[in-house]
């Protein structure tokens, strides 16, 4: 592929996505932000928040949390994990990307953005919005907006 399509994806994202103040603490961190979207900051919220946002931008299915999360001794169950990562969705604090019938990831970063995906590794990596560009979108049926377009481009390595 030697050009990246060009994307604007501005669609239907009128949630107030800012962010708290953050002051540097990443468990006080966690806790504004819990506070910010209207979450109790329970004992499991907190400690699987911290274990999320603490490293950065990063693309988690829920498998990988619940592996950071016992590998750090958080007592947590996966379906725990799951209802965590769908609240924190469902609140803005992540963005879901399906990248087929069975793998979903969980993106701590929400700004507008699209993802390339290694088949090879199972990793998605970002891609800037400048560097992609949506000249139309389809006429949506009545009673209908579109709340975001999400492109995913698989990559696999040559040979």
């Amino acid at each position: 592929m030697d050009s990246i399509v060009r994307a604007n994806f501005s669609h239907g994202e009128t949630a107030d996505h800012s962010e708290p103040r953050l002051n540097g603490c990443p468990w006080h961190d966690v806790n504004e932000m819990l506070a910010s979207v209207g979450l109790r900051p329970t004992r499991q919220r907190m400690a699987l928040g911290w274990l999320l946002f603490g490293k950065g931008d990063r693309h988690l299915t829920a498998e990988m949390l619940y592996e950071e999360a016992s590998q750090a001794k958080v007592p947590v169950s996966l379906a725990t994990v799951y209802n965590t990562l769908n609240q924190l969705t469902e609140v803005g604090l992540l963005r879901q990307v399906s990248v087929d019938g069975t793998k979903t990831y969980f993106d701590t970063n929400v700004s507008s953005h699209q993802h390339f995906y290694l088949e090879n590794n199972h990793e998605l990596i970002d891609i800037p919005n400048a560097d992609v560009e949506l000249r139309s979108t389809p006429h949506v049926p009545d009673g209908y907006e579109i709340a975001r377009v999400d492109v995913v481009v698989r990559l696999r390595k040559k040979g």
